[in-house]
């Protein structure tokens, strides 16, 4: 049984085990007539100079035109090409079949994939000790690998992969304390489920419910608020099976400087197979929506922060419009608030549904091999917004005036969906992230909650300078959220002062085709996006990426530089002498680790 992960067996569209194809050849000749060989007959009793040497000569070049003319004759009907060949698009890969115990396993937006014999799913905690036992023992390879959200398969690992999605179950609930003790492989919605009933919930939720526990804390996730710190600080104890050591219990008593190293472990010191949460009491949220400008959100910017439980603010590229995104306890006092909304949903989906509608009659008129006619789509009435974004952004993903018209709808989206809407904090606190994408996040410092630096809103108006001087096609939106400190010295908002406030900004492409050549397309402007925000923010404003959302570059130099970078922001030197004691024959690592934590010594 496999969940919360994409396995994909042989003949799926993402594996890497490619055979390149030629390219696709011109339109083949026609077959040669009569025609030409009488020609080469009447060429060969053609009256020629007297000497050997030119004979020779006509001969050697009758003889390369006749095996030209045949060539071109056992292509045409060895290869044989339909009429329309000429509008066929050149396939660029061709996939080889693969044995059937090698299996492709992918991340959720198919950017990052691996195959392997050995993906382990064991039962319980006995099973998983004994497998990285035997593992450490033979030097096998047994990465921990989550769900497979993490845009940068993080946890992916060609030697051989464990995933705990069968030991997912609640272990211990004190409702007085508030606490939880769970397998790390149980996923968030189920974990808010099961423990809805005692009244209890998470404290802070990322924009999806689908990870598992243990991945979510390993790589430093996060939710919004700036006064909730990321994830990993809600874990006071956890259970950590390792190479070397066995399983080990570590908390702020046992071993606390071990302890706050591993929450935000990236997966390299052990497999976290248990976890006590610190949870909160369940409560009702309001959520209240509004559409806002940077100009206007400078000025009530630190109220919102200290004032907000939680809050986010959505920028739409090309645009002046921010989607400002707050959620509150309901008041005990006051009740939830009574509005009524001034649109409908149909209203609020009017502009991006019309603009739809006018982009894919203008791309099939463009389109000559498309045949396809109004009968064959499908009722767009039945997208929801972020479905019919992807479908729009499909038909011209480069384009940046067609980009800006997207965003344009969507903006007009937002304003007509203002409003408030009233939940259970683990219902409210969500977001709809759209389909497959590319994207990268960065956190750097904001100031303190009683004295905000203002470097966030600075940040969002020089990246939006950026895209619009270098005429990117970014697409909406560019999230921005904030979070407390962690304790955790490898959480990218890290940090000794208790008040610190952090700033987390991502920013996106969608992958909206199966086209690989357009993905290839969209993945390479993407980087170069990607590459223009680094170069001219990072350094500036003192941000790292996301663990979870972090390539590693391909050059060299850039290579070291990360390197570098890393070492000056994070204790790597702490960090990698813990992989040495617990994980000696590194069987937890893979490249993403190797490339940027190095070790002096080899296995």
């Amino acid at each position: 049984m496999f969940r919360s992960l994409s396995l994909k067996r042989s003949f799926k569209t993402h594996l890497k085990t490619l055979i390149h194809c030629p390219q696709q050849p011109p339109p083949p000749p026609p077959p040669p007539s009569p025609v030409l060989f009488s020609s080469i007959r009447a060429l060969s009793t053609a009256s020629s100079p007297p000497s050997s040497s030119s004979d020779s000569e006509l001969r050697k070049y009758l003889g390369y035109t006749a095996l030209l003319a045949f060539c071109g004759v056992a292509t045409y009907y060895s290869f044989p090409f339909p009429e329309n060949a000429k509008h066929k698009k050149a396939q660029l890969f061709r996939y080889a079949p693969l044995p059937e115990d090698l299996h492709t396993v992918s991340n959720w937006s198919g950017t990052h994939e691996v195959q392997t014999r050995h993906f382990h799913q064991p039962e319980n905690l006995k099973q998983l000790e004994e497998l990285v036992k035997e593992s450490n023992e033979k030097r096998v390879k047994l990465r921990p690998v989550g769900s497979g959200l993490s845009p940068n398969g993080i946890g992916l690992a060609r030697g051989g992969m464990v995933n705990l999605a069968l030991m997912d179950k609640v272990l211990e609930v004190d409702k007085e304390k508030k606490r939880v003790r769970v397998q790390a492989g149980i996923r968030v919605q189920q974990l808010v489920d099961e423990i809805k009933d005692y009244g209890i919930t998470l404290q802070n939720f990322a924009s999806i419910r689908e990870q598992q526990i243990g991945g979510i804390l390993q790589v430093g996730a996060h939710g919004t608020g700036a006064k909730l710190p990321p994830i990993d600080e809600q874990i006071i104890s956890m259970k950590l099976v390792t190479p070397a050591k066995g399983t080990i219990e570590l908390s702020k008593e046992k071993d606390p400087e071990l302890f706050y190293l591993a929450r935000c472990g990236l997966g390299g010191l052990g497999v976290v197979a248990e976890v006590i949460i610190q949870c909160v009491e369940r409560q009702e949220l309001v959520e209240h929506t509004t559409v806002s400008n940077l100009k206007d959100l400078k000025k009530n910017h630190k109220k919102m922060l200290s004032e907000s439980k939680h809050v986010k603010y959505l920028y739409i590229p090309y645009t002046d419009t921010v989607v400002v995104v707050t959620c509150n306890p309901v008041s005990k006092w006051r009740g939830p608030p009574k509005f009524k909304p001034k649109h409908t949903t149909d209203e609020a989906m009017q502009d991006i549904r019309e603009l739809y509608k006018e982009s894919l009659k203008k791309y099939r008129a463009r389109d000559i091999t498309n045949k396809s006619s109004d009968s064959d789509e499908p009722n767009i009435n039945e997208f929801s917004f972020t479905e019919l974004r992807d479908k729009l952004l499909s038909l011209d993903p480069l384009n940046k005036d067609h980009v800006m018209k997207v965003n344009h709808a969507e903006a007009e989206f937002w304003r007509k969906s203002e409003g408030y809407r009233v939940g259970w904090s683990d219902d409210i606190l969500g977001f709809d992230c759209g389909g497959q994408q590319w994207v990268s996040e960065t956190c750097f410092p904001a100031g303190t909650l009683s004295k905000p630096s203002m470097k966030d809103l600075e940040y969002i108006e020089e990246l939006k300078k950026l895209i619009e001087t270098n005429e990117l096609p970014a697409p909406a939106p560019i999230e921005q959220r904030w979070t407390a400190r962690s304790q955790s010295p490898m959480s990218p908002a890290s940090s000794s002062a208790e008040d610190d406030i952090f700033s987390w900004v991502g920013i996106i492409m969608y992958l909206p085709t199966m086209d690989a050549r357009q993905r290839k397309e969209i993945t390479e402007e993407f980087f170069h996006y990607r590459h223009l925000t680094q170069s001219q923010l990072w350094d500036k404003y003192s941000a790292y990426e996301h663990w979870a959302k972090i390539e590693v570059p391909k050059d060299k130099e850039e290579l070291e530089a990360l390197q570098a970078r890393l070492k000056a922001r994070f204790p790597v030197d702490a960090y990698n002498k813990a992989r040495r004691e617990l994980d000696p024959n590194r069987i937890l690592s893979n490249n993403i680790l190797e490339k940027l934590f190095p070790l002096s010594d080899t296995v």
